[in-house]
């Protein structure tokens, strides 16, 4: 059995073989799919290849791995490749010792639809990225320019563009302003075409559809949730998944001193990150337990590590929800339909205005009260379990305990003294 290294880069590989206790470095292989292939229908079917999680690597490991016993992909983070003279050729010499010792790291790779769904989400995030820095120099070129504060909500509405008509700037600034506009314009577009691709995702998807009957939790939260976790059951409890986001916190401990927790780890995809913390705001304005949560803790540490932990809470309640099938207890069908009919809409549905709905009763506003009362209540509930939880000060003196006096004196000199002074003969 042979125990391959191969250090990825954008043009080739540097290879790299351990066997029988010797180790050798191999020729060089370009990173072509053409190349790839005929290097991987020379490795024999019991060899062991071994690369790291970087750009292609699960191009390359989807290559190879049809004609070999196994395909490792490493965390570059975890491995002790310190030398005072590093190169390819030694990195990929270090990777096939450590498969070989059996002291490496695996990387869970994710299948083809889960990465089609994180290049979907990646692209989306950039599109709003880029709206948004196209957003702020409009904005940036009005405070330059003293303008009054636009009267409107939406400055890039349509009365938002007739404002902005009307106002008069510099040539140059008015270049700039037109030329973010049609970004704007343009960003718009594309952010519509990849809504309707993700929102047929999610209709098909019913992981999507039972985290959306959690208030405050979009179609781009549960499918950024998906697409960076993939399969959920591949962790055995949530703790697990809170480790693999970055959501736990750190920890440092030595010796017989106390163990000091600090910041959150910040391991695993940030965007999950994102979506997860973006999505905390949302759910503690919504009644509920999560609102209870969240306002408990933003008493005692402030709203922004308030907003971390309900990230968290809310990483723990998905497991759940996934791995035993249910939906959220304290759900709102009348809101869960709603966001279902949204995603209907931008796949292309066609509105039933002026018809009579199949979910009819749901729009009902006596309906939607009564949902809504039923969030309250649970978050009363909570707040009641949570009220026991905080320790109460220790009485001194005489009610200490009730209808008995207490047993050691409140003050005087015989509360300075240890102990009772000696009868007097």
């Amino acid at each position: 059995m042979r125990f391959i290294g191969m250090d990825v880069h954008r043009d080739w590989c540097e290879v790299a073989v351990a066997e029988a206790g010797e180790l050798r470095s191999g020729e060089r292989v370009k990173a072509e799919p053409e190349a790839l292939e005929l290097f991987a229908q020379s490795l024999a079917p019991d060899d062991q290849v071994v690369l790291e999680a970087t750009f292609g690597a699960a191009r390359i490991a989807e290559i190879i791995e049809p004609h070999v016993a196994r395909v490792v992909v490493a965390d570059p983070r975890r491995l002790a490749k310190a030398d005072s003279r590093k190169t390819d050729r030694r990195d990929a010499r270090k990777l096939a010792q450590l498969l070989a010792s059996g002291f490496l790291d695996e990387v869970w790779t994710p299948d083809e639809a889960t990465r089609s769904l994180r290049r979907l989400v990646a692209r989306r995030a950039s599109i709003v990225k880029a709206r948004t820095r196209a957003k702020n120099e409009v904005h940036a070129a009005l405070g330059r320019n003293l303008c009054p504060r636009p009267p409107m909500k939406d400055l890039f509405g349509r009365a938002g563009r007739r404002w902005l008509a009307e106002v008069e700037l510099p040539e140059e600034e008015q270049i700039t302003v037109d030329g973010c506009l049609r970004q704007i314009d343009f960003s718009g577009d594309e952010l519509k075409e990849i809504d309707r691709i993700l929102a047929k995702r999610a209709l098909a998807s019913p992981e999507a559809r039972r985290l959306m009957t959690v208030p405050g939790v979009n179609v781009q939260t549960a499918i950024g949730f998906i697409a960076s976790v993939g399969d959920v059951g591949r962790f055995q409890s949530p703790k697990k998944l809170v480790a693999y986001l970055g959501l736990d916190p750190r920890v440092r401990q030595s010796g017989e001193s106390a163990a000091r927790h600090g910041r959150i780890s910040k391991a695993g995809r940030a965007s999950a990150r994102h979506v997860l913390s973006e999505s905390a705001w949302s759910v503690a304005m919504t009644p509920g337990p999560m609102k209870a949560f969240f306002e408990r803790l933003r008493a005692r540490r402030g709203a922004q590590v308030a907003a971390v932990a309900t990230a968290r809470k809310l990483a723990v309640l998905f497991w759940h929800l996934l791995t035993r099938e249910e939906d959220y207890a304290f759900a709102r069908p009348s809101m869960t339909r709603q966001k279902l009919r949204a995603l209907e809409l931008a796949t292309g549905a066609k509105p039933q205005r002026g018809r009579q709905h199949a979910d009819g009763p749901l729009r009902n506003p006596k309906i939607r009260g009564a949902e809504r009362r039923v969030s309250e209540q649970g978050e009363i509930a909570y707040h009641r379990l949570t009220a026991n939880w905080q320790p109460k000060p220790k009485k001194k003196g005489a009610g200490a305990t009730k209808e008995r006096a207490s047993r050691g004196p409140s003050s005087g000199q015989a509360a300075r003294q240890g102990s009772a002074p000696e009868p007097a003969l």
